[in-house]
């Protein structure tokens, strides 16, 4: 939970390195979370009570748009930390091989000394 409240505490920081396990838990969770919406969506479809679709909807619609910013900004210090600029995100677009391919990127190893985006995130315990 630590890695998740702190990617929401660095919503607005674009710059920096982030290592792996500070993006990949803050990710884990993020996952986790929007499976718990869709469980619920599903649970609201199935009862068939459309005040609790909606209500459903509308925190799901929130959540989403809330949390891109704070996506977006962990995936460009992410790549920083492999010592590639944060456009490489618009890899993605290509479809099936642009995904793979970030996914790769964002599973690397980051650079082991300071790069032209800062110098090597601290370990922070949680």
């Amino acid at each position: 939970m630590f890695w998740y409240i702190r990617m929401w505490q660095n919503y607005t920081n674009f710059v920096g390195r982030a290592n792996r396990k500070e993006y990949w838990y803050a990710i884990l969770l993020q996952f986790l979370f929007l499976i718990i919406i869709q469980v619920a969506a599903t649970l609201a479809e199935h009862l068939n009570v459309p005040i609790l679709q909606l209500l459903v909807s509308v925190i799901s619609l929130i959540f989403v748009l809330a949390s891109l910013i704070p996506t977006l900004a962990i995936a460009f210090r992410r790549l920083h930390d492999t010592g590639r600029s944060a456009w490489w995100l618009l890899i993605s677009l290509i479809p099936l091989v642009g995904g793979i391919v970030l996914l790769v990127f964002l599973l690397l190893e980051g650079e082991p000394g300071e790069n032209r985006f800062g110098p090597v995130p601290q370990p922070t315990v949680a």
